[in-house]
């Protein structure tokens, strides 16, 4: 299906996030929040009382999310094994690059392996970070075997975003920085900055409600499901419903929810790199499971134009990150179960996490180059 519920959605199963990894973040050189746009003229054309756009197309000087959860990690990881002298990491490009990009921070070596069909732009990107760049000739799940054996190594430790726990987990538990940092952005616009943090133990007559942020909706992109499982957890304690976006092609969260379980699916490919995933993380599935309203699939065709609407309206987000507008436009042009249970209208506000910029400026170049763009409405 385009847009299905989960049938196992439970958010009352999920406990809070944690946040300790928030004053960790404050603590590095060159952390300020990401910005959370306002889009009204978009809002308008979609018939929405607001559209906003959490922009992670610069963190801690990388152009994606990801370095929240890599440093994270990072940290967590180190605290148990800190003779460790090199990084390793799996990727289709950002992870990696943050895993790099926090190896040198700390004066590591990092070691970063690609599948065969990265293209040579993210390749080159994490190179640039100092880090030894491994291509796998296979795909991504076979670069994280490769990974695997390599940080069982003396001297390695795998900094992984899949798996069942340890760095798995911690990488989860970075992202909740993005969604505390969204949660007092949105309380702001909302006008109402006094309210409780949803990220402290949420009351449970708000439970449900989302009323202290003003956000009807949050969607994210799902790929191996690490950002996805964060972005549940502090749905459940905020009271607002999350939406998963996955490329038609690697629709794993999909496929695992219809099935009740984990389930494998074949991944083709897809310009949105950073989804182009078969399974999801198994530290990211409880919460995915209990957590995702439901999911909806998108196609690089319309992944395109919603980088086009997002350059309009004077934001540069890669193909991963403009999956969410994506698949927000699917969900108001045509009827589904979620559409409904979602009840979007004129007085809804939605929240989409932008998570890139273009990480890979050529195709973003190409992709973008129909239409001209304009400053922020």
């Amino acid at each position: 299906m385009r847009a299905p519920l989960n049938p196992a959605f439970t958010p009352s199963a999920l406990s809070a996030p944690v946040v300790d990894a928030r004053a960790f973040h404050a603590g590095l050189d060159g952390y300020a929040p990401t910005p959370l746009h306002p889009l009204p003229a978009l809002a308008a054309e979609l018939g929405l009382g607001d559209v906003l756009v959490k922009d992670e197309s610069r963190r801690l000087g990388l152009p994606a999310f990801k370095i929240l959860g890599a440093s994270w990690a990072v940290e967590r990881a180190l605290r148990g094994t800190p003779d460790a002298t090199t990084l390793v990491a799996a990727s289709a490009g950002n992870h990696g690059r943050a895993v790099a990009h926090a190896a040198a921070r700390r004066g590591l070596k990092a070691r970063v392996f690609l599948p065969a069909r990265s293209v040579a732009a993210r390749r080159e990107a994490i190179a640039s970070e100092g880090a030894e760049v491994v291509v796998v000739d296979g795909t991504y799940e076979d670069a994280v075997a490769e990974a695997q054996r390599e940080g069982a190594k003396p001297g390695s430790v795998e900094i992984a975003d899949v798996g069942a726990s340890g760095p798995a987990e911690w990488v989860i538990d970075g992202y909740a920085t993005l969604f505390a940092e969204l949660a007092e952005q949105a309380a702001l616009a909302a006008g109402t900055p006094g309210e409780q943090s949803p990220l402290c133990e949420a009351d449970s007559d708000d439970r449900g409600s989302g009323r202290a942020l003003g956000i009807d909706a949050l969607i994210v992109p799902v790929g191996v499901g690490s950002l996805a499982a964060a972005a549940a957890r502090f749905g459940a304690a905020s009271g607002i419903p999350v939406v998963g976006v996955e490329p038609v092609t690697a629709a794993c969260l999909t496929a695992s929810l219809a099935a009740g379980e984990p389930t494998v699916v074949e991944a083709p490919g897809t310009s949105m790199a950073g989804l182009d995933c078969a399974e999801v993380s198994e530290a990211a599935w409880p919460s995915l499971r209990d957590g995702i309203l439901g999911t909806v699939t998108v196609t690089d065709d319309e992944v395109h134009a919603a980088m086009r609407d997002l350059a309009e309206a004077g934001l540069t987000i890669g193909d991963s990150g403009a999956a969410p507008l994506a698949a927000l436009r699917a969900l108001l042009a045509e009827p589904t179960e979620l559409g409904e249970a979602l009840a979007l209208g004129p007085a809804s506000r939605v929240a989409l996490v932008a998570t890139e910029g273009p990480t890979d400026p050529a195709a973003y170049e190409q992709i973008t180059a129909s239409r001209s763009t304009k400053p922020l409405s």
